[in-house]
């Protein structure tokens, strides 16, 4: 079984469903409201978690009422909570706006997560169990880079999502073995628009990178070799909150298991069609027998070129 260890954030989702979302200074009214447990590194947990993989979580909740509903729902998932600190003061929040065709707009409060600054006793140990470390941006940029220091030192391969986007340290993106943004956060880190033009320049730093384009799939590239894309399944959208974190949990699932990269980007396209037609973060996310059934109706689409 593929072993996965999340250095990431949990934060409770609290959602708004609207029709449309307000422009600044309006005021709009919801049609519903819902607290979902949340962050991209727990979002990221679960997901490879229910795609079969053994999954661990590092990271920290808050002392509060927030902390103990997003250990519990790792717990349920099966997610290894053993090194998820409990820290004063409250869990880290999320605020979250759904639109009726599925879009979402999120600002995020970090709360526990920004105290998690560095490793803790016991971190690398975990660490040096993985067969692979799945980072994002929603803890301290120092924690995160030692974190994937680390791992490199141990020869666990690092898997970064560059999420919120934002210039990344040289010795972060020299210990990263894959890159995940999405279209948008690749732009930003380049300054290039043209997804393949983005992928191209990002294989100065990382030897891997994959670009999320939402409904359209994925750009994959790699140092050597010509780039490729892979089509995403068409599904109505209700809520895209977690789709890109089902994709970077269940791609990290298949690539452990030794799946070829286009077939491995395929499987965690259709776990991610699979997720959007949900409302919700990790509630949304599939298991392992549901996105294997998708996946072979899927089966015989052709790779589609750049």
């Amino acid at each position: 079984m593929t072993s996965i260890v999340v250095l990431g954030s949990t934060n409770m989702d609290l959602v708004a469903f609207v029709s449309r979302a307000p422009a600044r200074g309006e005021t709009v009214t919801g049609r519903e409201f819902r607290t979902i447990p949340g962050g991209k590194g727990a979002n990221q947990a679960v997901a490879a978690a229910r795609a079969g993989a053994e999954v661990a979580m590092i990271g920290a909740v808050g002392a509060d009422g927030f902390g103990e509903r997003l250990r519990a729902a790792l717990d349920a998932s099966s997610v290894d909570t053993d090194l998820l600190r409990t820290v004063e003061g409250p869990s880290g929040t999320a605020h979250i706006v759904v639109d009726d065709e599925g879009g979402n707009a999120i600002v995020v409060v970090p709360g526990a997560n920004g105290t998690v600054t560095s490793l803790d006793h016991g971190d690398e140990a975990l660490i040096a169990t993985a067969d692979a470390l799945l980072l994002q941006l929603e803890l301290p940029l120092s924690a995160v880079t030692e974190a994937a220091v680390t791992a490199r030192r141990l020869g666990v391969r690092t898997v970064l999502t560059p999420a919120p986007a934002q210039q990344l340290p040289p010795e972060l993106l020299a210990a990263t073995d894959l890159l995940v943004p999405n279209e948008h956060e690749a732009a930003a880190l380049t300054g290039l628009t043209d997804p393949r033009a983005a992928a191209t320049a990002l294989l100065a730093h990382v030897p891997e990178v994959v670009v999320t384009l939402g409904a359209s799939g994925s750009l994959y590239a790699a140092r050597g070799s010509e780039p490729f894309a892979v089509p995403a399944p068409r599904v109505p959208a209700v809520d895209t909150t977690a789709a890109g974190d089902t994709f970077v949990g269940t791609l990290a699932v298949a690539l452990g298991e030794g799946r070829p990269v286009r077939e491995a980007l395929a499987w965690a396209s259709t776990a991610a069609a699979l997720s959007v037609q949900h409302a919700g973060a990790s509630s949304s996310m599939p298991y392992r027998t549901e996105i294997d059934e998708a996946h072979t109706a899927l089966t015989g689409r052709e790779v589609d070129a750049v």
